[in-house]
């Protein structure tokens, strides 16, 4: 069973607006910098608005190589760069954007369940340690 992080928008009564509005003013009365901090918004939405222009900035690199590559070479090359810029920029914003969590590696017999109960389904190792483990095993032969 996953964990999934359900939002659902409910109203407040007049009474808990009142209160959240209070709270709200003595949060930016004790602590500006952090009132601003906070209320920035939703650090996906900044994430999604860079991986959309990332994925812009890839059409218009390969538009521009496509270009490029019939013009001049010089054209080409910046047409690259503004898309290996654009891959770069959706990488690095991918699972902030989608709101993905990375889970650590889990101890065997284990899930990440609380009480430990055992999974059904084996978990996988990660590419990075069946590298590492074939390279051992190579190394120790």
């Amino acid at each position: 069973m996953s964990s999934a992080h359900l939002e659902a928008d409910v109203p407040l009564s007049e009474h808990e607006q009142k209160l959240l509005e209070q709270i709200e003013r003595a949060l930016v009365d004790d602590d500006p910098k952090f009132a601003s901090t906070v209320r920035t918004g939703d650090h996906r939405i900044k994430a999604r608005r860079k991986l959309q222009i990332g994925v812009l900035l890839i059409v218009l690199g390969l538009a521009g190589l496509v270009a490029g590559v019939a013009w001049s070479v010089p054209l080409g090359v910046l047409a690259f760069l503004v898309a290996f810029g654009g891959a770069v920029l959706g990488v690095l914003n991918y699972k902030a954007a989608t709101g993905a969590v990375e889970t650590g590696p889990v101890a065997s017999g284990t899930s990440g369940r609380p009480g430990g109960a055992s999974s059904t389904k084996p978990r996988r190792q990660p590419l990075k340690g069946r590298l590492e483990e074939r390279f051992r095993r190579r190394y120790d032969q």
